[in-house]
């Protein structure tokens, strides 16, 4: 399971206010400058960090540093998949009001999930209560392993 992930943002505590409206807590600055702690509250201490576009992290003599990427892509290879308690509405309620990306998408009929955009860049999944059942049920090993029979589409690369 995954504790912690961080992501990354132009404007850290903007990204880091929207992530805890659609988890419904809190956010706190975080040890290094210009980092936020999005803090869930749960009974695992799921946590997602904000920092900086183009502040890497790399690996060091005695524990991770930071370099500074001086030209960082505004796009990643990654993204998260997150619970949250606000309905589709909500969401795209709050997506429309900060100006980003979101819409409904359907992962091959199997579940929904609704891509958020932060800042037009980095994407949220998120997933509302009745869309994270219906993934819960199809994410098991055997389904996975028939699927790997048939697999469905991937999005074209651009």
């Amino acid at each position: 399971m995954i504790i912690h992930a961080s992501v990354p943002a132009d404007d850290t505590a903007r990204v880091a206010r929207v992530i805890g409206e659609l988890w419904r807590c809190e956010y706190f600055p975080f040890l290094f400058p210009e980092h936020f702690l999005v803090v869930a509250g749960d009974e695992r201490g799921t946590q997602i960090e904000v920092g900086p576009r183009g502040k890497q992290i790399v690996p060091a003599e005695t524990m991770m540093s930071f370099q500074l990427n001086p030209a960082p892509s505004p796009y990643s290879e990654v993204h998260l998949n997150i619970a949250t308690p606000l309905t589709v509405n909500e969401v795209l309620g709050v997506a429309k009001r900060e100006g980003w990306t979101a819409r409904v998408c359907d992962r091959g009929g199997v579940f929904k999930v609704i891509e958020l955009f932060l800042e037009n860049k980095f994407m949220l999944e998120l997933m509302t209560e009745h869309a994270l059942h219906r993934y819960q049920s199809f994410m098991k090993p055997e389904n996975l392993r028939m699927l790997g029979k048939k697999a469905p589409p991937t999005p074209r690369a651009q």
